[in-house]
């Protein structure tokens, strides 16, 4: 299924500018239409240099998540989307469910600064592509674009 079609898709669920709403239609929706994903779900800087779990679905997750350690905190840390294959080949990995095998986190960056990440796994290694990586970055654009962040999370 191609970006626009997916942007067109979440944008009509992200019908009112509250962040929290929007987080987890957001990822309801990519739960909903990307194949093998065993979690997916925001984490969010509420205080320096850590991550505390926001809006998720799948198992109970780790909690918190410092930036020296795992996927999330090298994807807060570089402010860069990370695309991992095989996440127990990862220095540093953090392994909330043993079954995930791959894994990929997109920094969501709202007037310059990190709001948090959203993070994806999957229990196939290998399982996220270039083209799913620019697909899910656009789906958090459209994120960003539809919500209200004042009063969430860093005071924005």
């Amino acid at each position: 299924m191609g970006s626009d079609l997916l942007e067109r898709q979440l944008a009509s669920l992200l019908y009112t500018r509250d962040w929290l709403t929007n987080a987890a239609q957001t990822v309801a929706f990519i739960r909903q239409q990307f194949a093998d994903l065993n979690w997916a779900g925001f984490y969010l800087q509420r205080q320096d240099n850590v991550l505390i779990l926001g809006p998720f679905q799948g198992l109970p997750a780790c909690n918190p998540i410092p930036f020296e350690r795992g996927v999330c905190g090298a994807a807060a840390r570089s402010l860069q989307t990370q695309r991992v294959e095989d996440v127990h080949a990862f220095d540093g990995h953090i392994a909330c469910d043993p079954a995930s095998r791959s894994e990929l986190v997109v920094p969501i960056v709202v007037e310059g600064r990190l709001w948090g990440v959203l993070d994806i796994d999957s229990p196939i290694p290998g399982r996220f592509s270039a083209a799913d990586q620019a697909i899910i970055e656009a789906l958090c654009a459209r994120f960003v674009d539809a919500c209200d962040f004042a009063g969430s999370a860093r005071g924005f």
